[in-house]
């Protein structure tokens, strides 16, 4: 091996790694310079220019520094079992990130979605009753009574401590099943159901089935205080279109105080499931 010496700005431009860097790594006694002269100058060898393809490597393994200053004792030391061991306890730890990391792109994402679906609605004005089918899907819930305090009902801390107590975490809207739409008319106070969809698995017990029916929905903007008129308005719409309606309803926020404190940026998709008589369950319930 050759017995050329390179000085630190020369080991700098070669291994492309900073030169403060590369004291760093000498402090820690990763990569370690050699001391020459009257002067005592920094220098390096072939064998520590050597030892950088590895540190990059275990650096892209995801290996701290501290970690890797181990290894390269253990490795120096020819023990291949607690080499093993190292390696093996690093993959528990990036299964683990690699699980926190999932939780994080999953809310950031959903939460991202629910942005760019508020913004389509304000730009477009979308105010207008319409049908549609809602996917079915199974969501965490919690009984709690809804005393008025829509805020408090969204932001909800009841629910957050419910969540960790499950051990589990929530993403995309909050939704609330009131179980009277007239008294969420005349600001009563019900009860009321918060769900919201999980990350990782619920148990069954956990969960309430939802979905999978017609539900006439209009998207409610502004002010919740104001969100009786959008009630009214899918009555009047279902009673010129010949539906009928449940006697509860889903609210399903998709920018609210989570989001903003400008109510005029509020985005509320309400839900009621509706019905038409004559239809196919009406005619199979009469022919039983």
């Amino acid at each position: 091996m050759t017995k050329r010496r390179y000085s630190i700005s020369q080991m700098s431009e070669i291994s492309n790694i900073s030169k403060k860097a590369l004291r760093f790594y000498d402090d820690l006694g990763l990569i370690e310079s050699k001391r020459h002269g009257a002067n005592n100058y920094r220098y390096y060898t072939q064998e520590d220019l050597l030892a950088v393809p590895p540190l990059k490597y275990y650096k892209q393994m995801g290996f701290h520094l501290g970690e890797i200053r181990e290894a390269f004792e253990l490795g120096s030391n020819t023990s291949l079992t607690a080499l093993r061991k190292i390696f093996m306890k690093k993959i528990e730890g990036l299964r683990e990130e690699e699980r926190t990391l999932h939780l994080r792109l999953t809310s950031v994402r959903d939460w991202l979605e629910l942005l760019h679906e508020a913004e389509m609605v304000l730009e477009n004005g979308l105010h207008s009753v319409s049908v549609k089918y809602v996917q079915p899907d199974a969501l965490l819930f919690h009984d709690q009574t809804f005393s008025s305090d829509i805020k408090s009902a969204i932001i909800n801390l009841e629910f957050t401590n419910y969540v960790e107590s499950v051990r589990n975490s929530i993403t995309g809207p909050v939704m609330i099943r009131f179980s009277s739409i007239e008294d969420r008319i005349n600001d009563e106070p019900q009860k009321v159901q918060i769900l919201q969809k999980t990350i990782l698995p619920s148990q069954p017990e956990e969960t309430q089935p939802y979905g999978g029916f017609l539900a006439a929905c209009c998207y409610h903007i502004g002010e919740h205080g104001a969100i009786r008129d959008t009630y009214r308005k899918i009555q009047r719409w279902c009673a010129s279109n010949n539906y009928i309606c449940d006697q509860g309803s889903y609210e399903r926020y998709v920018t609210d105080f989570w989001t903003t404190n400008h109510e005029e940026l509020f985005v509320t998709e309400v839900l009621v499931k509706v019905s038409r008589p004559g239809n196919v369950r009406s005619l199979m319930a009469e022919a039983d």
